[in-house]
């Protein structure tokens, strides 16, 4: 088995051994080579939709946390932006501050990228953070 590259594991139990494979690509080997042609691609099927199932679930998995921070981001600059408004330091913010905050209201859901699009002299991610955490940041030094 050695010389085909299969590497089996050994374990002892109760005075016998038991020899087993724990790598896929060795397991199906095995079967290849045992001539169960048969069992290889049932067990080649079963371990791709595995694979498909786990990569699927990763991708949710880090859409949903990063629609999670989208959220949580969003809801942190629209307080910040309804307290300047409420205090009436919002008229006090440059213009664009102004314009990215009332795009923030009318699309409290938007990722930044996308917010970006919608200024009337587009900018990129980065940009609109910046001027987002600006806002924030004038709401805090004004203990809003």
């Amino acid at each position: 088995m050695k010389d085909l590259k299969i590497f089996p594991k050994t374990l002892e139990k109760e005075n016998k051994y038991i020899i087993y494979l724990k790598e896929g690509e060795e397991i199906s080997n095995f079967l290849a080579l045992i001539g169960a042609n048969k069992g290889m691609l049932n067990f080649e099927e079963i371990r791709v939709k595995r694979e498909m199932r786990g990569k699927i679930n990763r991708i949710v998995n880090c859409q949903t946390a990063n629609l999670s921070k989208t959220i949580n981001a969003s809801v942190e600059q629209i307080e910040a932006i309804k307290k300047l408004k409420e205090t009436g330091k919002f008229s006090k913010l440059n213009e664009g501050l102004k314009e990215i905050a009332i795009l923030r209201l009318e699309n409290p859901d938007m990722n930044l990228v996308e917010l970006g699009k919608l200024l009337k002299e587009p900018i990129g991610k980065s940009g609109v953070n910046y001027r987002l955490k600006k806002i924030i940041e004038i709401a805090k030094e004004n203990n809003i």
